[in-house]
């Protein structure tokens, strides 16, 4: 790729990957997505790109890599790997609005009907073992405190073995390839069109794992969002309604992953400077609270959308 720079440099906010605008001349700015050191694989990042091109390529508005003359995507600079983009600019998407997530839901019905034509096969898979043991391991090693510490183990082993249990009776779990973190920070809503960014973080998971992280509010908003989500889902792929078993256990998952990524990147530096309230006793008292809250949420029924 022949970019000449005219100089100008952003740092973009974001704490796993290194990302900056870099200004070209004579040219909008592109977007350099600098790749953490160990993280991936560079089997794992050209999958993450290929899923990006055969979104793209059926007309589905994500941001995929730019490829120069040899049709590369994954760039390498000394012990750096890096990927290039188009900027895209728009706004968050108001997910209040239940027209939005109608069109949401369409796109991720063509989004998971090409992630369920095959599996990856060197990204993982979101599960207990990589969402809820690993990092649980990680945080009890090095980061409860001891006056904590048995109400933490106690509440932790409980909950990985409820969420085994639960995993394990879901009917006919099926995986497929999904962005893995669709909030609404990855969406870019321009021109009366959501665009997808940032699937670093694709994996193998149940299609309901990009949808639940657009629900929010009580019990009744929840289940009045859901609706318009799958009703412009099911126009393009089916829905497997046990999957709504699964919500509270992937939010479950994701609060545990999260407090491990926080501990697996505390010695950047960034992290403590960034994350100040994280790692104090405070901090480990309340997680403490929000996981009892998330273990009597798994007792709850799950969101009824079919029938009486």
């Amino acid at each position: 790729m022949d970019y000449i720079t005219d100089g100008r440099l952003m740092a973009l906010n974001s704490y796993e990957n290194r990302v900056y605008q870099i200004g070209i001349e004579d040219s909008d700015p592109i977007i350099a997505k600098y790749y953490r050191p160990e993280r991936w694989s560079d089997e794992a990042i050209l999958e993450e790109h290929e899923f990006c091109f055969e979104l793209a390529n059926s007309d589905l508005p994500v941001v995929a890599p730019l490829v120069n003359e040899d049709g590369l995507s994954l760039f390498h600079h000394g012990e750096f790997r890096f990927a290039l983009y188009a900027r895209r600019g728009g706004r968050t998407p108001d997910i209040d609005n239940l027209n939005n997530l109608l069109v949401l839901g369409r796109l991720l019905g063509r989004i998971h009907l090409i992630g369920a034509t095959h599996p990856f096969v060197d990204r993982p898979a979101i599960d207990c073992q990589t969402f809820g043991y690993d990092p649980v391991a990680l945080v009890r090693r090095k980061f409860i405190p001891n006056d904590l510490s048995v109400a933490y183990e106690s509440l932790v082993n409980d909950l990985l073995s409820k969420l085994d249990s639960i995993f394990t009776e879901a009917e006919d779990l099926h995986q497929i390839r999904v962005h893995g973190d669709c909030h609404s920070g990855n969406i870019l809503w321009r021109s009366d069109t959501p665009h997808f960014v940032d699937f670093d973080d694709a994996r193998m998971a149940p299609a309901v794992q990009d949808i639940w992280m657009l629900l929010s509010g009580d019990r009744e908003r929840q289940t009045a969002q859901l609706v318009e989500i799958l009703e412009g889902y099911a126009e393009f792929y089916d829905f497997r309604p046990q999957e709504l078993r699964l919500i509270e256990a992937l939010r479950t998952l994701r609060l545990l992953h999260y407090n491990g990524w926080l501990a697996a990147r505390w010695d950047d530096p960034a992290f403590p400077r960034t994350f100040t309230w994280f790692n104090g006793p405070r901090y480990w008292e309340q997680h403490i609270l929000d996981l009892r809250e998330q273990y009597a949420a798994l007792d709850e029924p799950p969101l009824k959308i079919f029938g009486p």
